[in-house]
């Protein structure tokens, strides 16, 4: 199945930390906004708020080791790793400090990226993603949404689970029931692939190895987000609650929590203007 690309959005491959990275790009001038996408999905969730921003912001949506257009090698689906990836690309782009946009995962991503290096990033926008301050006793009554990542995180299994299952197709209309079938397709198809399917596998295995452990037992307690943020949440997204979120305290200079009434999991698609309205507010000049 062919996307269709909105006019205005070019495309470029390039090589960052390694490894070839696919990055759409629209407009010409403005504030530089870098949008990161969450999972199964790559740089086409983003195409309505990209059309959005890119009248008055120079917007880049990157596709992730793994996913859409980029390569899929065997490694490197840790977070520090895609870190190193993303300010790669900055670099490769010429860029100069940015506000940065994820949803899901992608979210997760921007908020470890604006630790990291704090000088590159102007504002955080984390959609449909938590902080790394959430307490414990937020957190757990609302894990049990997230079951399903049992069934994608475990080696051999993950991947067999989901390039045969149709697990993937599932969790889009799980998260966005009005989503179109040749939507679902355009994101679940690549998941068919042995090397993107062990990817995502992987991005989940990574997570249980690596961030989990590293949440529970407060090893983000000493880290401390200069970067002003937000996070948008859908007010009926399946594995998010707005229940479970709360501010940063002490660990956030500025973070602020929005949550959009009747909206799901995947706000991008579902409030391309909500999203792109506060994109724009965390750039500068616009706040």
């Amino acid at each position: 199945m062919t996307i269709t690309t909105p006019q205005g959005i070019t495309h470029r491959q390039l090589i960052a930390n390694g490894v070839r990275l696919h990055v759409a790009q629209a407009g010409t001038s403005g504030p530089p906004v870098l949008l990161l996408h969450g999972y199964p999905q790559h740089w086409y969730a983003w195409r309505d708020v990209i059309t959005k921003l890119a009248e008055d912001h120079r917007v880049c949506a990157l596709d992730l080791r793994g996913a859409g257009q980029s390569d899929a090698p065997r490694r490197g689906y840790d977070t520090a790793t895609l870190t190193g990836d993303v300010l790669a690309v900055l670099d490769a782009l010429g860029l100069p400090p940015v506000t940065v946009a994820g949803h899901e995962w992608g979210g997760w991503l921007a908020f470890h990226l604006a630790l990291a290096a704090p000088d590159r990033f102007t504002g955080v926008v984390a959609v449909n993603a938590p902080h790394p301050w959430l307490p414990q006793r937020r957190l757990l009554p609302q894990m049990w949404r997230f079951w399903y990542t049992a069934l994608l995180e475990y080696p051999l299994l993950g991947t067999w689970v989901i390039r045969h299952t149709g697990v993937l197709a599932w969790l889009l209309r799980r998260g966005r029931p009005s989503l179109p079938a040749a939507d679902a397709e355009v994101f679940a198809r690549p998941g068919r692939e042995p090397a993107r399917a062990r990817a995502g596998q992987q991005l989940h295995w990574q997570a249980v190895l690596h961030d989990i452990p590293r949440r529970v037992l407060g090893g983000y307690r000493h880290q401390h987000l200069t970067v002003p943020a937000m996070v948008l949440a859908g007010a009926r997204d399946f594995a998010l609650s707005p229940r479970s979120l709360t501010g940063a305290g002490p660990h956030a200079d500025e973070l602020a929590i929005r949550v959009v009434d009747g909206s799901g999991h995947y706000l991008p698609e579902e409030r391309p203007d909500v999203v792109a309205a506060a994109i724009a507010e965390m750039a500068p000049g616009r706040r």
